[in-house]
């Protein structure tokens, strides 16, 4: 069951046909969803998974070794998203990013989206697993047996 946090999906949906490049942070995943929205003749829109960065700073040099080809932006947007992955698809927030990366005409950016929303639901499915067997995970309360 997804929480109760309200989201300002005007806004979201906004911030993802307006944004040159951004990242969005998840709830459950330590990793980030990177959208590039930057193309030229030869290279599309990037749609990536990548690790937390540390900073700003980090997360600027992680996109020119990923783009080198283009300038750095003037800025990097981020975007919180507090529910599960799913309700990217079911908020149309998930059509906004692929429309956005469709309309640039650059198929393969299109199914890199298609591979990177199974992906982000995987890692999710993962996490929670892993959330329930504790693997990875440090227990707070312990159970103590009372014979």
């Amino acid at each position: 069951m997804d929480n109760d946090y309200v989201l300002n999906l005007e806004e979201i949906l906004h911030t993802i046909e307006t944004a040159e490049v951004l990242r969005i942070r998840f709830l459950l995943l330590d990793k980030r969803l990177l959208i590039d929205n930057r193309f030229n003749e030869f290279e599309g829109p990037l749609v990536k998974i990548v690790p937390r960065a540390s900073s700003s700073e980090e997360s600027f040099r992680n996109l020119k070794r990923l783009r080198p080809r283009f300038a750095l932006p003037e800025k990097m947007t981020a975007i919180w998203w507090p529910k599960y992955i799913n309700t990217l698809y079911s908020t149309g927030v998930w059509q906004a990013i692929t429309k956005r990366v469709a309309d640039t005409g650059f198929t393969d950016s299109v199914r890199q989206c298609d591979d990177i929303l199974r992906e982000l639901l995987t890692l999710e499915r993962q996490e929670i697993r892993n959330a329930i067997s504790g693997d990875g995970f440090q227990t707070i309360w312990q159970r103590t047996s009372t014979i």
